[in-house]
């Protein structure tokens, strides 16, 4: 098959918020005609652009791979469908942090509340996104790298079903959680993008039951439950049924870590050697999150696989085709930049990972709304939905947004 070429923008965008990587700045433009010509969109710096670096959020990577042989799939659908790549978007070092702030690189701007942090590891690209530089951008997700992120600044965000979004071209993490997602302000948008990265056909039709999750809501501050209350009734009176569930009979703290070691030993089996052979530096918290991912041993992976299928069949069971489970996307708004490192490392990220491993450990669709705020900070309510309703999801949400 011939080799589409694009034209090359000279530098990078204007760039007020620290979004966009600078060392291997790269645009593309898109096909002159497609159902996203009108729109533009950054790409996390974890997705590989033919003929150029790839630097996953550390100058060490960058420095130490040659340019890329091939375009992410992820990114040329976009690019087929008429949309333009202004550049690549910062990412936290390796992408093993859920902060957004980078040693080496900064903390993108979160622009709807600049003296807090906007989330990891997709920063670079909701920060562009929520500040109007680019219409939509492409994240990761593994432990709630778009979800997360999409929380803190007021923007929707997809975590799509595993495996619906190539990842060819993308650097692993963890591959067993590992999806490529997206962020938009617009409802609309969200959903034409989502019809071209999932490549098939628009699904509309509507739940019939949403569950709502009491132990995640039990999970986070009774201030926060009552601020997303408007947004769960708004749901419940779209979809119709009603259900309180209990999502975890084990506790979310297991279920979380469950997934904990299972991604550690995935994210040292894939970038161990390198981080051995190069000793980068890290930045607090990921340098002790590298650490304890090198010391996992085997049987605790091999309990945590059986506590895994276990897991899955739970949520299997608990999430019918007709079913949309919802639960807030973050037990808080986003943290100030100067939080304690124990509390934004430890205290905060635990927490939310005990939300955000739900749909990761059984491989679901996910998609945070911005329905909800405290003292004007934004808060997410997320719906998640069975295997493969992502296209369901994505005509809820822009009903909930726009109501059409």
């Amino acid at each position: 098959m011939e080799r589409k070429t694009f034209q090359q923008a000279q530098g990078p965008p204007d760039d007020p918020l620290g979004a966009f990587c600078r060392e291997n700045h790269v645009s593309l433009e898109g096909d002159s005609s497609g159902p996203l010509a009108d729109l533009t969109f950054g790409v996390k710096d974890v997705f590989h652009i033919d003929g150029h670096r790839t630097g996953f959020g550390h100058p060490d990577w960058l420095r130490t791979h040659p340019p890329a042989q091939v375009t992410a799939t992820a990114v040329q659908r976009l690019l087929n469908a008429g949309a333009r790549m202004v550049g690549k978007t910062h990412t936290d070092e390796l992408a093993y942090s859920l902060s957004g702030q980078n040693m080496h690189y900064g903390t993108p701007i979160n622009p709807v509340a600049p003296d807090r942090i906007p989330g990891g590891s997709s920063c670079g690209s909701v920060s562009a996104v929520a500040g109007g530089l680019v219409d939509f951008a492409l994240g990761t997700d593994c432990g709630g790298s778009v979800r997360l992120p999409a929380s803190y600044c007021g923007v929707l965000g997809m975590r799509p079903t595993l495996g619906r979004v190539p990842l060819d071209g993308v650097i692993p993490f963890g591959p067993s959680f590992d999806v490529a997602g997206w962020f938009a302000r617009d409802a609309g948008v969200f959903q034409r993008v989502g019809g071209v990265l999932l490549g098939d056909e628009p699904d509309a039709r509507p739940p019939k039951r949403l569950l709502y999750a009491r132990d995640a809501f039990e999970l986070v501050d009774k201030r926060v439950s009552q601020a997303l209350d408007n947004a769960v009734r708004k749901a419940a009176a779209v979809i119709g049924a009603y259900e309180d569930v209990i999502v975890s009979p084990e506790g979310l703290s297991a279920w979380f870590e469950t997934f904990r070691v299972l991604q550690a030993a995935e994210v040292w089996g894939n970038h161990g050697e390198w981080i051995q052979a190069v000793r980068p530096r890290f930045g607090r918290g990921v340098r002790e999150r590298f650490a304890w991912a090198s010391q996992v041993e085997e049987k605790d992976v091999a309990d945590c696989k059986n506590n895994h299928r276990v897991i899955k069949e739970r949520i299997y069971g608990l999430i019918q085709d007709d079913d949309v489970l919802c639960l807030p996307s973050s037990p808080r708004v986003a943290p100030l930049k100067n939080t304690p490192d124990n509390d934004m490392e430890i205290r905060f990220r635990n927490q939310a990972m005990c939300l955000l491993c739900i749909a990761g450990l059984a491989g679901l669709p996910q998609i945070s709304l911005p329905l909800a705020n405290i003292d004007g900070l934004p808060l997410g309510l997320s719906l998640v939905g069975p295997p493969g309703a992502d296209s369901r999801l994505l005509a809820l949400s822009r009903t909930l947004m726009h109501g059409g």
